[in-house]
């Protein structure tokens, strides 16, 4: 029956708040499908692999994508996808995360990382990258600072950071996080709302604390021979200023799309659910 509802959620997701509120629809009237509710959405509390390299438990009230399907909603949403990320979500699409592993072997986490020196060279990688926007027809983005500085904890293995931008004279957040393995780095971004993030974030912290390296993927399980990354902690984050130009300007304009649908779905399940409440 979740599942059913789930379903049923996404395929009300885009309707006006206004309208869902104003009236239900007749059972003769025809309701245009949303894409979204096509997908092969895994409903939590399940575990699901990330890759070959990871698990993670989804909790319940959380949605999971694995690579091929996240393909397909990238493509709905009009966002690039490589064909290797999985997504995660809450139920009502107030924020997603995308995870994807880098197999750029083993990264030693014995440097300081100098903020000042990581943040310019983002700057000047999000300018070659908007070379790239301006042949797509996108707007440039421009690197306004952090919105959070880089931190490691040696404990987890996890590296975070935020980086601020404007597009179009709007704000522009993504939240990005390294967790390192044996062979590679999983990158979980985070994707929500400016007004939102933090609150976002906090939720995506804890939704990673179920996730995990398999045994002899974990970043303990390193062993003599393996490959050594060419880089280390300042250049993850350097070299996500590419994805930071690429990613975070068209999930702004996704972001208004995803408000939209969370509006008219939490109407639609407070009639449906507040119902069920006052029948029980």
């Amino acid at each position: 029956m979740r599942a059913v509802a789930v379903a049923l959620c996404l395929t009300f997701a885009c309707a006006p708040l206004a309208a869902q509120e104003a009236a239900e629809p007749k059972a003769t009237e025809p309701q245009a499908e949303n894409p979204l509710a096509k997908l092969d959405w895994v409903v939590g509390p399940t575990d699901v692999k990330v890759g070959n390299q990871a698990t993670l438990t989804v909790p319940e009230g959380y949605l999971y994508l694995h690579p091929k399907e996240t393909s397909k909603f990238q493509e709905i949403v009009q966002n690039p996808s490589n064909g290797r990320e999985s997504l995660i979500a809450p139920d009502d699409l107030r924020w997603f995360g995308l995870f994807e592993f880098e197999d750029i072997g083993y990264v030693k986490d014995d440097e300081e990382i100098d903020a000042d020196a990581v943040l310019d060279s983002v700057r000047e990688g999000t300018k070659q990258a908007n070379e790239e926007r301006k042949n797509r027809g996108w707007a440039p983005l421009s690197i306004t600072g952090w919105h959070f500085k880089p931190r490691y904890d040696t404990g987890t293995k996890r590296l975070e950071w935020a980086i601020a931008a404007e597009s179009e004279g709007e704000p522009v957040v993504n939240v990005n996080t390294r967790l390192l393995g044996r062979k590679g780095v999983t990158s979980a971004t985070l994707v929500a709302g400016p007004e939102a993030l933090d609150a976002a974030f906090a939720e995506f912290k804890n939704v990673l604390q179920g996730f995990q390296y398999v045994p002899g993927e974990r970043y303990a399980d390193v062993q003599e021979g393996d490959h050594m990354a060419e880089y280390g902690l300042a250049a993850l984050i350097a070299g996500g200023g590419a994805a930071v130009a690429t990613k975070a300007g068209l999930f702004k304009g996704l972001w208004k799309l995803i408000v939209v649908g969370a509006a008219g779905l939490a109407a639609w399940a407070r009639k449906v659910f507040g119902k069920k409440q006052q029948d029980a």
